[in-house]
């Protein structure tokens, strides 16, 4: 009966009840482009990423999202071009779309100034089948969902340096209606994609040889929701790994590692323990990070921080 009750809650947080619907990445600091399209091009060569998280594990229904996103700058290092997919299952409802993105960056001190948009497309789906409910007579769960396509953009702000980047951004601009479920006394009800503002920073403070310290955070805010925040921890021992720890203010804890393969390929994984009443409910969330970069010289900027 709990993990029915649980999956209902999901289903509402589907259709928009609740209005955090972007999906949550631990490892935000090494999948920057799905959160501020200006990160594109910032790199020194082709950077293709990969994320796969499975959340709540032990819940039927938790959210499962994967993504893919590529990026690169162009022979005038101004110019970042990037393009992202993903698909987001969250109980009956998945949510998948395609992003492209433009980002243009100018010299300001000692590091660059960029500006991105992104533009692509959101297609929403239901599938009854994965319904579990005390009342198959519900007349809104037994309702026609209609599925949708729908435009959507971002809009972003970064700077960086070698050691230091913070960047704001915009996702969801045109918030759009999605997934209207209509029942049999004609009424219907609508999910919103709700805008949503985020803002990151982060630096590299090296304290030996070999050891680098490099502390961020990403808050998160949009209507009707909590402002969220991850204060992130990390060290890097001898430019090969990365071990960290986050802080969530929706009161959860994460466990990072990365490590650093051959200057190409980075692997990085995390594990999500809760503090709070879910925690009783299920076993933690994993997330995996695959990165491989392809220098346009001869040789990318070792170790890179950002």
């Amino acid at each position: 009966m709990k993990k029915t009750v649980i999956t209902l809650l999901i289903t509402m947080l589907g259709l928009g009840a609740f209005a955090q619907q972007d999906a949550l990445f631990s490892q935000y600091m090494f999948n920057k482009l799905v959160i501020n399209p200006a990160y594109a091009g910032s790199r020194d060569g082709l950077s293709m990423t990969m994320v796969g998280r499975r959340q709540w594990v032990g819940i039927d229904g938790g959210p499962q999202t994967l993504t893919f996103s590529i990026q690169s700058p162009l022979k005038n290092d101004r110019i970042g071009l990037g393009f992202y997919c993903y698909t987001d299952v969250l109980g009956p409802f998945q949510a998948s779309g395609a992003i492209g993105t433009f980002a243009y960056r100018i010299k300001l001190g000692r590091g660059d100034l960029a500006f991105g948009i992104q533009a692509g497309i959101k297609h929403t789906s239901y599938d009854r089948s994965k319904m579990t409910v005390p009342d198959d007579n519900d007349a809104l769960l037994n309702a026609q969902f209609s599925k949708q396509t729908i435009p959507d953009a971002n809009f972003g702000i970064y700077y960086h340096t070698e050691r230091f980047y913070a960047g704001i951004s915009s996702k969801h601009l045109f918030e759009q209606e999605y997934g209207y479920i209509e029942k049999s006394n004609n009424e219907s009800v609508y999910g919103t994609l709700f805008r949503h503002f985020y803002g990151m920073a982060g630096v590299a403070i090296p304290l030996s040889d070999r050891l680098v310290f490099r502390p961020s955070t990403l808050v998160k805010y949009t209507q009707n929701a909590p402002v969220q925040a991850d204060i992130n921890a990390s060290f890097l021992i001898s430019d090969v790994l990365w071990l960290g720890v986050s802080y969530r203010t929706q009161r959860a804890v994460v466990f990072i590692a990365e490590i650093v393969i051959a200057e190409r390929l980075r692997i990085g994984y995390s594990y999500d323990m809760y503090l709070n009443e879910i925690q009783q409910h299920n076993q933690g969330s994993h997330e995996i990070v695959l990165e491989y970069n392809i220098p346009h010289k001869k040789r990318m900027l070792t170790p890179r921080y950002f």
